[in-house]
């Protein structure tokens, strides 16, 4: 769990510093200060779960084992990229390990998933569809009809709303008529009402574990809002200046990775066990990093690649 917290840390810190290199093309939406919730579910998943994120996925792509290469290479638009460089941050996607996509339309992926599961469900797979949400989701009507229907139909599915306070600039708080966006909701839906602490790996792992158990045996969909807070703004553009000081103070005393790594020491881990997760995450981060450099732009013959059915854009012509 720690080498998880720590190499999802060191890659958003080394994709924030590439942004500013100009070297990342389009915009990054980073999940400093998240990671416990990609990093506890990651590990409670099987191999052949499917994982359905939002663009800010960047976290939840690497926890189920997508090579790092790959995804700085893909933010960088270079050949060796997840997607050879098309897609870049908002859509990562690695069917191989489960990672079914990064959407970059707020709450479309929750029907998709909800198929999935369907899809599962059907074959009699035992797989189960995990979906990461904002809290901003909550509010979208392909929310409401996705838990419905995974509801009615007893889906294989665990939907987890990463409630990180703000939805792009507006506190979820001021557009919403409960405080838990979305566990207050999950009653609607006959379902139990799950609150975890979304900075504390071990919690959002229990939760994790139990309600993936109870998909799998097919006892139905769970809801799970994570309560969290993201220690930049929105996406690299926003400076994040609304926000209260103290409160950004407040939330950064509760940093994940400090606190689970003082967590780890207290329990008797060495710290020089500690510090060699840390060094040897500097070092797949700056191996990644060179790599991805060292790639060619896609040429120019894959703009028509992956784009219809037929792998081409002839069928108009």
């Amino acid at each position: 769990m720690y080498r998880l917290l720590v190499e999802i840390r060191t890659f958003e810190k080394r994709a924030h510093d590439l942004f500013l290199q100009n070297l990342v093309k389009g915009t990054i939406h980073l999940s400093l200060g998240q990671e416990a919730i990609a990093a506890g579910f990651g590990v409670a998943m099987r191999s052949d779960d499917y994982t359905f994120c939002t663009y800010r996925g960047h976290a939840h792509t690497l926890a189920r084992g997508t090579p790092m290469t790959a995804v700085m290479a893909e933010l960088l638009g270079r050949e060796a990229g997840l997607l050879a460089g098309k897609g870049g941050s908002m859509h990562l996607t690695s069917v191989e390990h489960g990672v079914m996509g990064s959407y970059a339309i707020v709450g479309a992926h929750m029907p998709i998933a909800a198929g999935a599961a369907w899809s599962a469900q059907a074959r009699g797979s035992g797989q189960v569809a995990v979906c990461f949400i904002g809290d901003g989701a909550t509010n979208i009507g392909a929310f409401h009809e996705a838990l419905n229907l995974a509801a009615v139909w007893d889906l294989p599915a665990v939907f987890v709303c990463e409630n990180n306070q703000y939805m792009e600039y507006t506190p979820i708080g001021k557009v919403t008529a409960v405080p838990n966006p979305a566990a207050d909701r999950a009653a609607a839906y006959g379902l139990e009402s799950i609150l975890v602490d979304g900075n504390d790996p071990d919690a959002v792992f229990d939760v994790a574990a139990h309600t993936i158990a109870v998909a799998r045996a097919g006892g139905g969909p769970s809801l799970v809002e994570a309560t969290t807070y993201r220690h930049g703004g929105h996406s690299r553009a926003d400076p994040a200046k609304y926000r209260p000081e103290d409160e950004v103070q407040a939330w950064l005393s509760r940093d994940p990775v400090p606190m689970y790594r003082n967590r780890l020491e207290a329990m008797g881990v060495k710290e020089a066990v500690l510090a060699a997760i840390d060094e040897e995450a500097e070092r797949k981060v700056e191996t990644a990093t060179e790599q991805a450099k060292q790639s060619p732009p896609p040429p120019i013959g894959l703009v028509e690649a992956d784009v219809w059915a037929d792998g081409t854009s002839t069928w108009r012509n």
